[in-house]
């Protein structure tokens, strides 16, 4: 029941999230949409914290350089 609420909680974090996007640049976007793939990306490779924030900083700025 716990996961269950824990999961839930998070989906609506990440749908109110979303819909601050709609005033960011296009530059904005792709840095914060590189940040979360990133961090993806680092979890499932380091499976630990450092390289879940070191894949999130690698992938904002990749994203940030994307046009």
């Amino acid at each position: 029941m716990k996961k269950l609420v824990l999961k839930t909680t998070a989906l609506v974090l990440v749908a109110a999230s979303l819909t601050a996007c709609g005033s960011m640049s296009t530059q904005q976007q792709n840095t914060v949409a590189g940040a979360v793939v990133g961090g993806a990306i680092g979890h499932a490779i380091g499976g630990n914290t450092g390289a879940t924030l070191g894949g999130a900083a690698l992938g904002g700025v990749i994203g940030s350089q994307i046009k």
